[in-house]
């Protein structure tokens, strides 16, 4: 941590030194242990990412709680499911966001504005630092997979603390270090950056961007020497008007949630031309897997890297066993990084999080990731694909059945399909393949299929986050079964590939 004068935060969230870190999280905890919940209790936080935002992650844990960050993108149908399914007894929210729930979303939840607890809580004596154990629960980040609605993982304090001990290393940060945080902060990338600036002493500033030039003016406004982003981001950010002296503040810049292509390294070699890159790979099962340094990103840039500190990376078959190099096989992690699994979800924590390899010398549990990687003779990883259909659009992971069970839920539509198709921006765009009532593409002619694609849209506007909404949205006559009576959706993404690739191109 840094030294008590320093500063931890900066910018419109207001300046905060060390030492008023430390008494506004203090406070923050008094405030949040008077609220009657048990120890081990789940507090939700659904709100903006100002002062209260970064506190939270600190405070809850030091109060002996759980804490439950909910991406303000969400709607209120995704919020009553991870309330519910966390039960958590309590959920700070700003007053808009609290008006937009409805009768039963937050059944027994205790609800409070985010704009009248910071006050509340300054009347308080500040809460000393907790006696958690290292394998206590944290917090539960929610996190979509393949199938059904998203869910809990559970992290633990030793993950956290050493998920920033780790990235604070391999970044190299300091105290000199500003980290402009424009990442939400109930994704665990976009917390860690807060976790692995105070790590080294840094600050951190917090920021809500509309466009590139939000962002540029923040780096310039606020001195910014690094920057954490998701290949969407950094496709704007190339192709905005950057002032030569701001761009050359730049001293990093890591990248996830996809792979950055040979064309936007080199653009971003180019526009930053001090800023190391750092390309990674990770999955909330287990924070970060690897990263790729920077002497390497010219040489090697298709490359995930090697495994962050903390972390033991092996590529193995189906039985366990280590694969030979440059042979494909799927990617486990282990080691103290691994979180403890999805709440009060035994059947897919089993499917994901299962014994070590024989081959691990740390053995325990492991993350089996779904994912399919080869590694070379020299060490590093390279992403060959995924096991499952699960769609990776501007850095957020998204189920093809939340998608599929929307749609399905508006009249007219007897089956549908979502599926990721290639797209220069986004990584994957959310094709949406519809087969309305009736049993054709035209039943109905033209005009209906046009009503009942907009009334699809106004359903995804009003219930889902906006970067769940399908970039196209096909009627299709029918679709293809497999010989177990399942719709293909390998022969489906085969048919429907070349026009989306067409339109990128």
């Amino acid at each position: 941590m840094g030294r008590a004068d320093a500063l931890a935060l900066a910018g419109k969230a207001g300046a905060l030194s060390y030492a008023g870190l430390e008494q506004a999280t203090g406070r923050l905890a008094a405030w949040l242990a008077a609220q009657g919940l048990p120890r081990g209790g789940r507090v939700a936080s659904w709100v903006a990412k100002g002062r209260l935002a970064c506190l939270m992650p600190l405070a809850a844990p030091r109060a002996g709680l759980v804490h439950v960050p909910i991406n303000p993108l969400l709607k209120h149908a995704q919020v009553a499911h991870i309330l519910a399914d966390s039960g958590a007894g309590l959920l700070i929210a700003s007053s808009a966001r609290l008006a937009s729930l409805q009768d039963g979303d937050a059944p027994g939840c205790m609800l409070h504005d985010e704009g009248e607890v910071p006050a509340q809580a300054e009347t308080l004596d500040p809460l000393p630092p907790g006696e958690g154990a290292p394998d206590d629960l944290a917090a539960l980040l929610y996190t979509s997979g393949s199938t059904g609605r998203p869910k809990g993982v559970m992290v633990t304090h030793a993950n956290l603390w050493l998920g920033a001990v780790s990235v604070a290393e391999y970044l190299r940060l300091t105290p000199q270090d500003r980290v402009l945080a424009v990442l939400p902060f109930s994704f665990d990338y976009g917390q860690n950056q807060l976790f692995s600036t105070w790590a080294a002493g840094g600050t951190v500033v917090p920021l809500d961007y509309l466009t590139a030039r939000d962002v540029i003016k923040a780096v310039e406004r606020e001195g910014i020497t690094g920057l954490a982003g998701v290949p969407p981001l950094w496709v704007q950010l190339t192709e905005a008007d950057w002032p030569a002296e701001t761009a050359a503040r730049l001293r990093y810049l890591t990248n996830s949630g996809g792979a950055l292509t040979r064309g936007l390294v080199r653009r971003l070699r180019a526009l930053f031309p001090n800023a190391d890159i750092y390309p990674m790979y990770g999955l909330t099962e287990a924070f970060r897997s690897t990263y790729l340094p920077p002497e390497l990103v010219a040489s090697h840039p298709e490359s995930m890297g090697r495994a962050i500190p903390h972390a033991e990376i092996l590529v193995c078959r189906p039985d366990g066993s280590v694969t030979a190099d440059d042979e494909p096989g799927e990617l486990v992690h282990c080691g103290p990084l691994v979180a403890r699994g999805y709440w009060n979800d035994p059947a897919r924590t089993a499917e994901r999080f299962r014994p070590a390899p024989p081959a691990s010398r740390h053995g325990g549990m492991a993350v089996w990731s779904g994912d399919r990687v080869r590694r070379d003779a020299g060490g590093l990883l390279y992403f060959v694909g995924r096991d499952d259909a699960m769609i990776k659009s501007a850095g957020n992971r998204i189920s093809p059945t939340e998608i599929e069970e929307a749609a399905q839920a508006v009249p007219g539509v007897a089956e549908a399909v979502a599926l990721g198709m290639p797209d220069r921006r986004l990584g994957q765009a959310i094709l949406l393949l519809v087969r309305p009532d009736g049993g054709g593409a035209d039943a109905g002619g033209r005009a209906d299929a046009a009503a009942l694609e907009e009334a699809i849209r106004g359903r995804f506007r009003a219930e889902m986050p906006n970067y769940m909404m399908p970039g196209e949205i096909r009627m299709v006559g029918q679709f293809p079964k497999t010989p177990n009576g399942k719709i293909d959706r390998v022969a489906l993404a085969g048919v429907h590939a070349h026009p989306a690739e067409e339109n990128n191109a």
